[in-house]
């Protein structure tokens, strides 16, 4: 109610967590029984983001967290994390971090929230907004709350920050920020304007360097921002508001109270180009070279920070929740069959090894694992491996080029069930948000498996020791679907004898959309060159090695043979490797991926490539560009071939 901490303070002891003083609440005492505030009797909370109440409104599923969102109201925060059993508040996850796209610290350690929106940081100046009012050691009120005016009160630099040329700016109504409309690209708007930094929630912070303006002074000053807890006590006395922040100048080292309308970050080679600018007294000059010093001294301290984070990471894997077994996300069910649809096998308690690995189990037969009140074989049934988790002893390792990886601890056989893939089980629909969330924030792992069209296994942010196997195009593992109970589960299962202490690895199958596709590190001898491209067959490889013999041969006995045509390594299309398709034409290099050419698989008999064929008619082609399969007859050859740069070759209107 007042906004103030207190030793006589009450807790309701509903849904809400929140705390009142006594007075507030316009008690003589503490109340001896239970106390519950109006709104969790009446059971109409206030939403945090918007302030309207309503009974439409969802708690946040943190137990100790006790605020109300509307679910369109939380949604607008990326900060905020949807679960099976509802959602966590932007509260628990610093807005700095996420906004500097570090999401697995941003919801980790000790936080400091405001007391009136969604918005927490990370307790420490290195995080915290500057101009947050501290109202205890774990509330503050965030700058987003000042009383200021901000339309008002900024003071815009003369020049554009992206050319540093002055002419007609666009002036951002927060910050000092100033730009040519043509700089970005867009027309002049009317009205306000606020640049992207500022839309996005951007702030300064403590122990950065910044150019102040005070008064009507006409210079820009370097200053530092600094901790109000850290300045002399007279400083601190001085009339400030939420939103306001101590600077020390540089140079003259005195100290004063500003707001983000008059400041701007400092950034690397100011110092050069404020000296060009104007002529400098000697205090200015000295301001300068403090001013680079500490910012150099600053960024030594964060990049050490950095280096000594990086090498406590490098020792153990991203944090993850390890979980045993699928867990559900939004609308995806799990099937749970009945005890009479369950398929009954035909082995026998009596059998060697009843619905073994060798057995004729016909449950094992159709990737059907056995349930134990069904199986004829009863507790002796070896088809139990999902229920029962038997997977082989396994450790997480650190490899060379691919990140972490799985090595198993004992040998393992061909055919034998290696691991279940769990995670959370998501739809199509959140799978693309999610996608989007992790493109937005850079992140370049992904740990999604298709089950079906609308059962996507997510292993990201929950899963087990699978999630950490690494491709390979000679892979010694390989998924399969499975029917446990009536619902379709992935396991891994191992396609050869595996030794003791060798990496488990499969081969992911990826879809991979235009040419944006990834390197791929596996080291094998039929390794395509990237992810999604198919590994070159062992027949293809035994070709290839038959004629490198052959050459040898023909070059030691100085054998004149008839040299055989020879196919250029990559596609003609988009220029990559991997697994192609040559064309038969006589004389002709040229080959392609299968993708490339829109087909499903090879094309049969004597096959040549499109460029024997013209664009517009598809008779026999005269003219060829020869950077891609583009081609005209005679009758279409006019003018749609031009010459390059590149010693005059023939190129169409596709290239530059």
């Amino acid at each position: 109610i007042c906004e103030s901490s207190g030793e006589a303070l009450v807790s309701c002891e509903g849904e809400c967590c929140s705390v009142f003083h006594v007075e507030c609440l316009g008690l003589k005492s503490m109340p001896e029984e239970k106390f519950i505030c109006t709104e969790c009797k009446n059971g109409e909370h206030t939403c945090f983001s918007c302030k309207l109440p309503g009974k439409d409104v969802k708690r946040c599923s943190v137990n100790t967290c006790g605020k109300f969102y509307h679910e369109a109201c939380v949604r607008k925060f990326a900060t905020a994390l949807f679960e099976s059993r509802g959602f966590r508040c932007p509260q628990h996850c610093c807005t700095a971090c996420s906004m500097d796209k570090d999401i697995h610290k941003a919801s980790k350690g000790r936080m400091v929230r405001c007391f009136r929106c969604p918005i927490a940081y990370h307790s420490g100046d290195g995080c915290i907004a500057a101009g947050s009012l501290f109202v205890s050691s774990h509330i503050l009120i965030c700058s987003n709350h000042s009383k200021r005016n901000h339309s008002s009160s900024a003071v815009n630099v003369g020049f554009c920050f992206v050319c540093a040329r002055g002419g007609k700016l666009l002036c951002c109504e927060s910050c000092p920020a100033s730009f040519h409309p043509e700089c970005l690209n867009i027309e002049m708007p009317e009205g306000c304007w606020n640049c992207n930094d500022c839309k996005a929630g951007k702030k300064l912070r403590y122990k950065q360097i910044v150019w102040v303006k005070l008064g009507n002074y006409r210079q820009w000053w370097p200053a530092e921002i600094c901790n109000p807890r850290s300045v002399p006590l007279n400083i601190q006395g001085l009339k400030h508001d939420i939103g306001d922040f101590p600077v020390f100048f540089f140079g003259s080292h005195d100290y004063y109270w500003v707001h983000q309308g008059r400041v701007f970050p400092y950034v690397e080679g100011d110092k050069s180009f404020a000296e060009g600018q104007t002529s400098i007294n000697k205090t200015f000059k000295k301001a300068l070279e403090e001013a680079a010093k500490r910012f150099q001294e600053l960024k030594a301290q964060r990049e050490s920070k950095e280096a000594l984070e990086i090498e406590r990471n490098s020792r153990k894997p991203p944090p993850y929740k390890h979980i045993k077994s699928n867990k559900v996300i939004g609308k995806v069910q799990i099937q749970v069959a009945d005890l009479s649809e369950i398929p009954r096998c035909n082995c026998k308690p009596s059998d060697e090894n009843p619905c073994g690995l060798e057995s004729e189990c016909l449950n094992r037969m159709l990737q059907y694992e056995c349930h134990p009140q069904v199986c004829p074989a009863g507790e002796r049934c070896q088809n139990q491996c999902f229920t029962k988790r038997l997977y082989p002893d396994a450790e997480i390792i650190k490899t060379d080029r691919r990140g972490w990886g799985l090595r198993t601890k004992r040998s393992i056989k061909k055919g034998e069930f290696v691991n279940e893939y769990v995670g959370e089980l998501i739809d199509e629909e959140e799978c693309r948000l999610r996608i989007k969330r992790a493109h937005e924030n850079s992140v370049t792992n992904f740990y999604m498996l298709t089950v079906t069209k609308d059962r996507i296994i997510d292993a990201g942010p929950k899963g087990n020791y699978s999630r950490f196997m690494n491709h390979s195009c000679n892979p010694n593992c390989e998924t399969q679907k499975w029917t446990v109970n009536g619902d379709i589960r992935v396991g891994l299962f191992a396609l050869c004898d595996i030794p003791a202490g060798m990496e488990l690895t499969f081969n992911y199958n990826l879809d991979c959309l235009g040419n944006g596709r990834t390197e791929c590190h596996c080291g094998a001898e039929n390794c395509s060159g990237f992810l999604g491209v198919r590994p070159k067959t062992a027949f293809a490889t035994a070709n290839e090695e038959k004629v490198k013999n052959a050459k040898l041969k023909q070059k030691k006995r100085k054998i004149k043979t008839e040299q055989k045509q020879m196919h250029e390594d990559n596609c003609f299309q988009c220029g990559d490797g991997g697994e192609l398709v040559m064309c038969d034409k006589k004389d002709c290099p040229k080959a392609y991926h299968l993708l490339c050419l829109n087909l499903t698989q090879p094309p049969f008999g004597k096959w040549e490539c499109p460029w024997h064929q013209c664009d517009v008619c598809s008779n026999p082609a005269v003219s060829f560009c020869e950077f891609c399969p583009h081609s005209f007859c005679k009758e279409h050859e006019k003018g749609a071939l031009v010459p390059s740069a590149l010693d005059g070759r023939p190129c169409c209107s596709a290239h530059d």
